[in-house]
């Protein structure tokens, strides 16, 4: 087909949304901007129904998303097409390299600058290793905010028969890279579904994982739902992970990893990286300036 194809978008956002429709969005997006990662359609959501300016959770798809797409397709102010994170979707990204060969070369002295970062695993001096297993893939920056230096493995939802499988091949590599206890941190929602996303990876990776590890339910809780005031979901029959606010959710998070991993020996050993990568810089740096000049001859 010649030229661009016609857009086949609905109606239009004419005259742009109606008082009650900007006073959710401008609601909405003074959530988005109180936290320092990416957040889903849902979670916002949670946010304005947790406020009263939602009633029900069948808000969400007659209500809600329709003028969240909206306006971000109408750019209506600050709202954005990469606004909020996808909750299921990823672009596999297999592209990269240069334009040429001259400009590949060109860039090898900050290559070799670049090189000076130097990463030291802190498993090999904790007691245990350590990883996160959560049901919710949309709260992936989430769990990447309120950690460091420890594997994250998202389900997003029912996991699939080849993702349990490479989760019990890793198991058994990092059993046999670290030669430690093993325990993973689980993250779902507490209601039946929630429980058994978490029984049936447990029993499938259990069964197929020749390492033993100890598997430990971090939340949701029904005390800690009642402790935070997260809304039950009478739909579901009980609450949902992203029902957290922000701070909640951190507190969840970093309670539990802090009860398995020692911070002083990450923090430890993440000095001792620093002060390794300050020595090597110098040689680095010398090295680059040697390259650099040699390919201007």
């Amino acid at each position: 087909m010649n030229g661009k194809r016609k857009s086949q978008r609905k109606t239009p956002w004419v005259n742009g949304p109606k008082p009650r429709q900007r006073e959710i969005l401008d609601r909405a997006f003074a959530h988005i901007k109180s936290v320092p990662y990416k957040v889903s359609l849902r979670w916002v959501f949670y946010r304005l129904l947790q406020e009263g300016l939602y009633k029900t959770k069948e808000d969400y798809k007659n209500l809600w998303a329709f003028i969240c797409g909206k306006a971000r397709h109408a750019h209506y102010k600050e709202w954005r097409p990469d606004t909020l994170v996808d909750e299921t979707r990823e672009i596999v990204k297999r592209t990269y390299g240069m334009e040429s060969v001259e400009e590949a070369i060109e860039s090898i002295p900050d290559s070799i600058r670049a090189l000076k970062n130097i990463y030291l695993d802190h498993f090999y001096q904790q007691e245990c290793y350590v990883e996160i297993w959560f049901e919710a893939r949309a709260m992936n920056e989430q769990f990447k905010h309120y950690t460091r230096e420890i594997d994250l493995v998202p389900m997003a939802g029912q996991p699939s028969i080849s993702l349990k499988s490479e989760i019990a091949k890793e198991l058994e590599h990092k059993s046999n890279k670290y030669g430690l206890p093993m325990t993973v941190l689980y993250f779902g929602d507490e209601d039946l579904a929630g429980h058994e996303i978490y029984n049936g990876v447990l029993e499938d990776v259990s069964e197929w994982c020749d390492a033993d590890f100890n598997p430990v339910w971090c939340g949701l809780t029904e005390a800690q739902a009642k402790k935070y005031g997260v809304p039950e979901s009478y739909e579901k029959k009980g609450y949902q992970w992203e029902a957290l606010g922000d701070e909640a959710a951190g507190e969840i998070i970093t309670e539990s990893v802090n009860r398995h991993v020692s911070k002083d020996v990450r923090d430890a050993v993440e000095r001792q990286s620093d002060e390794a990568g300050d020595k090597l810089y110098d040689i680095l740096e010398k090295t680059a300036d040697e390259v650099e000049s040699l390919l201007e001859e």
